[in-house]
């Protein structure tokens, strides 16, 4: 008997309102040119380059050993979640405002958004994000066939929101507000003032915030101001973080949301019907992250300081480049309109004949059409070689 044929058609019509993560497509490709003996400088994916400090990774281990292998509450162990809920509000100068019941743990942020956002959103609400932004947000509403409203974020003022605009976009529909700062891809950062004004709207038209806050630790000037640290806002805040950039945890798979707690349950049960619960010995690692020293974590982000400036300031010294400084994340995110408003194109040609992954601004919206976003989470020599290739190969960008 001939074997039947799958159908193309048996591919639900959902999947077509989903997005992409470029990051991982280029890196894919970047692999592939490695693998043919090409020398490539990877600025493509947001994963530090250092190793998971060595207090966490025996705390792992040690763990497995004690046979931390079974099944956990869909929300995370207890243990974690007390702890999360210590330094979180310590971190954010809010002792004793979180309790194990507000904490949430996942596999990562990206599934914690994706949960918050399907215990809230219905068809037909209104989800307002920043432009460019990561891909992760616009994707998970438009699949759940809410309305996405992108608000552009403002060049000359470091990549902050344009408040009028997002003032106007408001409606009676708007259900959730995603904000992200330090942001990915612009490596912006938005003002006190800036969170004020949003709270207001907030307040006014009752609306929830999603603060993706997953770059706190990696913030270069002043403190981290949280919104959920305004008044009222507490009630009114989901906060996404994890332990990936700060701790270089990327591959351990370990996320949080710090979110009220009648809405605990709801993204708890999302959790029960997609993952189950993250591996036991990389929530006791979690652990460790937070109870253990803090210096690792100072110093990686006093390195991506000196990274951060050596890249940009190089940047800026090729004709036809320029770029604002970043207060945050490790993102460069250089204009490079005058050459090309084709980023995409401009970013195969940097990879395909200049050896440097990077990917284009408008794979995170239209508003970063005429960019290209680098991740400096590489070494100082790296940066150099990349700087070096870049100014070769761009004028002879056709």
């Amino acid at each position: 008997m001939a074997a039947i044929a799958p159908s193309a058609d048996r591919i639900c019509e959902a999947v077509s309102r989903l997005g992409s993560e470029t990051a991982f497509e280029v890196l894919a490709r970047a692999r592939a040119l490695e693998a043919q003996g090409r020398t490539i400088v990877h600025m493509e994916i947001g994963e530090p380059d250092f190793d998971t400090p060595e207090h966490i990774k025996e705390a792992g281990v040690a763990a497995i050993r004690e046979n931390y292998s079974h099944y956990t509450p869909s929300a995370g162990i207890a243990e974690l979640r007390d702890v999360i809920a210590e330094y979180a509000a310590r971190f954010r100068k809010m002792p004793g405002v979180f309790k194990r019941e507000n904490i949430v743990v996942g596999p990562g942020a990206k599934p914690l958004i994706w949960n918050t956002l399907c215990a809230v959103l219905d068809p037909g609400d209104q989800l307002i994000y920043a432009d460019p932004a990561y891909p992760a947000y616009a994707s998970c509403a438009t699949y759940l066939q809410a309305e996405v409203t992108p608000i552009p974020l403002i060049e000359s003022k470091n990549f902050r929101l344009d408040l009028d605009e997002l003032e106007s976009k408001v409606s009676d529909r708007t259900k959730v507000l995603v904000i992200n700062t330090p942001h990915n891809p612009t490596g912006g950062v938005l003002l006190r003032s800036d969170l004020e004004r949003i709270a207001a709207l907030a307040k006014r038209h009752d609306f929830l915030i999603l603060s993706d806050e997953i770059y706190s630790r990696n913030f270069y000037q002043g403190e981290f101001l949280s919104i959920s640290e305004l008044p009222g806002m507490l009630e009114r805040t989901v906060i996404v973080d994890g332990f990936s950039k700060a701790y270089a945890m990327t591959g351990w798979r370990l996320g949080y949301a710090i979110v009220p707690e009648n809405l605990a349950p709801v993204v708890t049960l999302f959790n029960n019907n997609t993952f189950s619960c993250v591996a036991t010995f990389v929530q006791m690692a979690g652990i460790a992250a937070l109870k253990g020293p803090d210096e690792p974590v100072r110093r990686m982000n006093e390195t991506f300081r000196e990274r951060r400036d050596r890249l940009v300031n190089g940047l800026n010294r090729i004709p036809g480049i320029s770029c604002k400084m970043p207060e945050g994340a490790f993102y460069a995110f250089p204009n490079v309109s005058e050459a090309t408003r084709d980023d995409k194109r401009l970013a195969r040609y940097m990879l395909e004949d200049a050896g440097v992954a990077c990917l284009g601004g408008s794979s995170f919206g239209k508003a970063g059409e005429g960019y290209l976003r680098f991740s400096y989470a590489t070494s100082i020599e790296q940066i150099d070689l990349a700087l070096e290739r870049i100014a070769e190969h761009l004028p002879r960008f056709k």
